[in-house]
């Protein structure tokens, strides 16, 4: 086979390992607007959008939804948090393989873009200390949508757009540590590759079906 036209990456635990930035910075957020304390890894799972992520935490804390403004607001403090937290993680780092893999792809051809369940300026800025930004073009991210398969739908529709037509699944491959990557991948028409550098064994994502799974970045990637 061919090797792919498009290359889509999810972040967290794929590209980078924040240390917790993100935690800590929507836990910043709920005492400061609420007073309350927020852990969202008790309300949430790997591979789910900011939006999911912020309202199940918010109702769960506060006993409610939460009203437009004060998502707003919240996503407000996340990131003005985030944006200073970042750069001074314990354990934040560049996963092993990203930054060779990266290189290798764009320097044969290959276009990069991101999928994220973050919002866009979270995702940007998660990727910024490992210098990693550079390598991509485009993205969709959870501030498009608050459902992972149709961030995946917008990207692909991105990178079918620069392209000029559009890309078959074996044209497109999507790159996640989670099932949530996996399952949004193959529903929305790519080809998906799972990566064991995150909280699911390689087992995890031969079970929820990847076209491939890779222990690492560090390993050989598919039909490259």
């Amino acid at each position: 086979m061919a090797q792919p036209l498009a290359v889509l990456f999810d972040i967290d635990e794929t590209l980078v390992h924040t240390g917790g930035s993100g935690a800590r910075s929507w836990t910043w957020a709920f005492e400061q607007l609420h007073g309350v304390s927020a852990d969202i890894g008790e309300h949430s799972s790997a591979g789910e959008t900011d939006p999911q992520v912020g309202r199940a935490t918010f109702k769960a804390v506060l006993g409610r939804d939460p009203g437009h403004a004060e998502m707003s607001r919240l996503y407000s403090k996340y990131l003005w948090h985030l944006s200073e937290d970042i750069w001074t993680a314990d354990g934040y780092r560049v996963l092993d393989g990203a930054t060779d893999l990266l290189g290798r792809l764009s320097d044969a051809g290959v276009i990069l873009g991101v999928i994220s369940g973050a919002m866009e300026g979270a995702a940007r800025m998660k990727m910024e200390p490992g210098n990693l930004n550079r390598y991509f073009v485009f993205g969709a991210y959870g501030s498009d949508s608050p459902d992972r398969t149709e961030v995946t739908r917008l990207a692909i529709a991105k990178a079918s757009r620069l392209h000029g037509r559009s890309l078959a699944p074996r044209e497109v491959f999507v790159v996640g540590d989670t099932p949530h990557d996996v399952d949004s991948a193959r529903a929305a028409g790519a080809t998906a590759v799972g990566v064991a550098t995150g909280h699911y064994a390689a087992e995890d994502l031969q079970a929820a079906e990847a076209d491939h799974v890779l222990r690492s970045l560090t390993e050989p990637f598919p039909e490259f």
